[in-house]
């Protein structure tokens, strides 16, 4: 399937995407959720880089300025919204992979963690480093129990195909 971001520019994926945050919380609200439920989808991406449109937009105008592509926030304020946050962005990345292998997850991940902590991601919330290993452990065999290679079984023929000699 054709990705329909390739049609549009870096601006307008921005848009469109930034809106699901902002419908989420609005269809939660609607449904009448608990406000925990509503606070954890207003922080599942924090104030986070939309790195890939960023970069192409810096590309068509090199005045782009990077807090343009980053996410209204606000950050995660609990430990269970830091943990959606890293799960959100670990599943949808791995799921892009063309080869999710258990490496290739497992340094993703780390990588996916240790930038949201450069970034300042967990900083208003109390989720310790020995908490975040944890996670980053269990959403790795998580992925890659989802993800991992399956062996190809053989086509048996049905018995209606099979011929009957007497």
């Amino acid at each position: 399937m054709e990705n329909p971001h390739d049609l549009l520019t870096p601006f307008e994926s921005k848009e469109i995407i930034f809106g699901h945050v902002s419908e989420g919380i609005k269809m939660l609200e609607e449904a009448k959720m608990p406000q925990t439920i509503i606070d954890i989808c207003a922080q599942h991406h924090g104030t986070t880089l939309m790195k890939f449109f960023y970069i192409k937009a810096k590309e068509l105008d090199p005045e782009v300025k990077e807090s343009d592509f980053r996410y209204p926030g606000p950050k995660p304020q609990t430990k269970e919204a830091a943990v959606i946050t890293i799960a959100d962005s670990a599943e949808a990345a791995v799921r892009s992979m063309s080869n999710p292998s258990k490496k290739a997850i497992e340094e993703f991940i780390h990588q996916l963690i240790n930038g949201r902590i450069a970034d300042g991601q967990f900083d208003e919330c109390d989720i310790s480093m020995k908490e975040l290993k944890i996670v980053e452990h269990s959403i790795c065999e998580g992925l890659n129990g989802t993800f991992h290679s399956r062996i190809e079984y053989p086509n048996f023929k049905k018995k209606t195909d099979l011929k009957v000699t007497e």
